[in-house]
């Protein structure tokens, strides 16, 4: 069994203790992973503080260059990076390929803003005091980024967080999931070979409540970029309160589907968004309101392609749903479908568990007090309830303490803008998915669900101040 290194400062470092990785499908032993200590991530803060002033004053297109180098490297490991994936998180190989896919694509938009960073003339003679004066804003970076990330997109999720910070003059710590840690090692690789000069990248693996707070309370770390639960957010925000926060926490994600939709149609879609992944994606899809005339048919539909779903080894071309990513995840999954049966839902799946391994549920006939509906899920469950008028569709969804993103079908525009506008959400796609994702686009929640823009552009803005400099001109 392999014994791995903490990335700090350019250089592989031991720790003076490993915990062993076990794979979520087989719990085969996958190496020994390093825990960082207090002087590890003092040391890797040290680092990114010393290379910072150096490497923001670089030109934009030797940072442009550097993403770019990753991309291309990226690419040309695109099969073992999607195995790793499937290996230590459990996503089916199909699905992880299309993660690094989409992670190729990030650094990728990452190197083209790093060309491009805004900034802004202004006409100071548009007001009285203005005569004679130039101005112009530009971006700046903060300095020392805090990067921690989940488990579930252990490449692309890195991604959106080090490439715009990179890309924006900034230095980083990453700290990936405890369960997927050897992702970031690859990418820190992948960086340390595309030229990144040494201190830029830190990777430091550990315990959240240890190694994680010592990044949130240094005041060398100047942003705090968190991709988790609601719950680690609001402690972030508490312990955090003096940084620059930004926080992409739970989501239950709801999809409205009108009367005139041909509901055969977007079933696949809807099952794909549902229980890809296991359901273990911050944007499942995951309470779906239907108008009554499509209720039955939705059902049916629903339940005939969750059906075929194809279960087995993440590592097996066919299969399409896998294990999740613990036995105490997939109990606690397991405990709120049979709570909300016990309540009065209806299963029209039947729910069965193999291992870690939980086939899709979808139910019916529940509340919105039950914790399938109430809470972020994170697994292969769906709910599907019948609505009468769109006011009542929309007021369902927004019921919700959380909301990134929301769906809506429907062929008729008025239904349609009128969703878009109601529905309490940070993003609303019409005739799509919530679990739609484009990596140039802004991605963030409002309510519950977060602070602050993820989106290649997007992030760079969070990660840059802008500073102000004026001219007079003398007499």
């Amino acid at each position: 069994m392999e014994t791995y290194k903490l990335f700090i400062n350019g250089k592989w470092q031991d720790a003076d203790t490993c915990e062993v990785l076990y794979s979520p499908f087989e719990q085969d032993e996958i190496g020994c992973i390093p825990v960082a200590g207090s002087e590890e991530t003092h040391l890797a803060i040290s680092a990114a503080e010393e290379a910072f002033s150096s490497y923001a004053a670089l030109p934009a297109y030797v940072k442009s260059d550097i993403l770019s180098n990753v991309a291309t490297l990226l690419k040309e490991q695109r099969e073992p990076a999607a195995r790793l994936i499937a290996i230590e998180a459990g996503k089916p190989l199909s699905a992880a390929r299309e993660e690094v896919s989409r992670a190729i694509m990030t650094y990728t938009l990452s190197a083209e803003e790093a060309r491009r960073l805004p900034s802004e003339q202004l006409n100071m003679d548009a007001v009285p005091g203005g005569e004679r004066k130039t101005a112009y804003v530009k971006r700046k970076p903060y300095g020392v980024v805090g990067a921690i990330t989940p488990f579930n997109f252990p490449f692309n999720l890195v991604a959106h967080k080090i490439g715009p910070a990179i890309a924006a003059g900034n230095t980083v710590i990453l700290k990936p999931a405890s369960q997927t840690p050897l992702s970031a090692f690859f990418i820190a690789d992948l960086f340390h070979k595309a030229g990144l000069p040494d201190g830029v990248l830190n990777v430091i693996t550990g315990k959240g409540h240890t190694t994680g707070m010592q990044l949130v309370r240094d005041p060398r770390v100047k942003i705090i970029t968190f991709t988790g639960s609601e719950q680690v957010g609001k402690q972030l925000q508490m312990e955090a309160y003096e940084k620059k926060l930004i926080l992409e926490l739970g989501s239950n994600s709801a999809v409205i589907i009108g009367d005139d939709v041909d509901v055969k149609q977007i079933s696949s879609k809807l099952v794909k968004g549902a229980f890809g992944y296991q359901g273990q994606v911050c944007i499942s899809v995951q309470r779906i309101f239907v108008q009554k005339k499509n209720y039955r048919s939705l059902l049916k539909a629903l339940k005939q392609e969750a059906e075929e779903q194809v279960k087995g080894s993440p590592l097996d071309e066919a299969v399409t749903v896998s294990s999740i990513i613990s036995a105490k995840e997939a109990d606690r999954i397991e405990t709120w479908v049979q709570e909300a049966v016990e309540k009065g839902a209806e299963a029209i799946t039947q729910p069965k568990r193999e291992g870690n391994i939980i086939q899709p549920v979808i139910l019916t006939q529940t509340t919105p007090d039950m914790s399938v509906n109430a809470e972020e899920v994170f697994g292969p469950i769906v709910t599907v309830e019948p609505f009468e008028t769109w006011e009542e569709a929309v007021q369902m969804v927004n019921q919700s303490r959380y909301e990134l993103q929301a769906g809506v079908f429907t062929n008729r525009m008025d239904d349609a803008f009128y969703a878009a506008e109601a529905i309490e959400a940070g993003g609303v796609h019409i005739n799509e998915i919530p679990t739609y994702r484009a990596d140039h686009m802004p991605y963030g929640g409002v309510k519950n669900s977060g602070t602050g823009r993820e989106g290649v552009k997007y992030a760079i803005e969070e990660m840059t101040a802008r500073k102000l400099i004026t001219f007079q001109s003398l007499p």
